[in-house]
């Protein structure tokens, strides 16, 4: 090369330091954790579906993800899928068989969202009365009856299981649901718990938020519908005064 020569390559860029690559990584790691957490705490939340409560809706291990922002942003609605806390005897969990390391490690990929939450201290139920609501069953045709107009159910019920074969007479707390599985026959719902905390009802602070889609598996991949058409008719609850609840059989 000539001293009248030059080259125009660029300048070489060195290669990163072993700590500032490990540092990058870290904190590209804990925002993805925090933003997942974000979305878990604020907007939605993965679940499975641990038993046949909510057959055909919903069968054992399909994964739904649930919106956080009902209650709160939004209204609760009857006919609404909700996940809630136990209010208080409903379950009584589901043991893990891991040991201590993989628990540990599942429950903090749970917490930040990564895994789906089990039901260890959460149902998922159909709500049927909301606060105010007069509930009943059973019509002269086995219908469940909400304010006094009897309700079409076939849309989400299991085939060939009856709207209730449990009879009950309720009327719904403020800030509280009624709540029944699609699969009448194989639900711990409020018609089963009236004798426990709460007589029945889940309190709205239980709520965790409402189903809105099935992800996994992926062959039942899809929206949950509401139904709104079979409350469509429900008038308004009476503002006068109802009758007291009545006790029903345990279950």
């Amino acid at each position: 090369m000539t001293a009248s020569q030059h080259r125009e390559d660029g300048p070489v860029a060195s290669s990163p330091k072993k700590g500032s690559l490990l540092k990058e990584t870290a904190i590209i790691v804990v925002s993805a954790l925090v933003l997942s957490w974000l979305i878990k705490t604020f907007l939605v939340q993965a679940f499975y579906i641990p038993s046949g409560s909510m057959e055909n809706t919903l069968i054992k291990n399909d994964r739904i993800l649930v919106s956080k922002m009902v209650p709160g942003v939004f209204d609760v609605h009857r006919g609404d899928i909700v996940v809630f806390k136990d209010p208080g005897g409903w379950l009584t969990g589901v043991q893990q068989d891991d040991s201590t390391g993989k628990r540990i490690v599942r429950d903090a990929l749970t917490f930040v969202g990564i895994l789906p939450q089990d039901s260890g201290s959460h149902l998922v139920k159909r709500v049927i009365g909301l606060p105010g609501d007069h509930v009943t069953c059973c019509t002269a045709d086995g219908l469940v009856a909400v304010n006094g107009e009897p309700i079409k159910e076939a849309s989400y019920l299991k085939d060939g299981v009856e709207p209730s074969i449990v009879e009950f007479d309720q009327v719904v707390p403020q800030d509280s649901l009624w709540v029944m599985g699609d699969n009448r026959i194989d639900s711990g719902d409020s018609r089963y718990n009236l004798g426990g905390p709460g007589g029945g009802f889940v309190p709205m602070d239980n709520v965790v938020g409402t189903a809105f889609v099935k992800m996994w598996p992926l062959d039942r991949l899809g929206w949950l519908r509401k139904p709104s058409e079979v409350f469509s008719t429900v008038p308004q609850p009476a503002e006068s005064s109802s009758p007291a609840p009545k006790s029903s059989s345990s279950h």
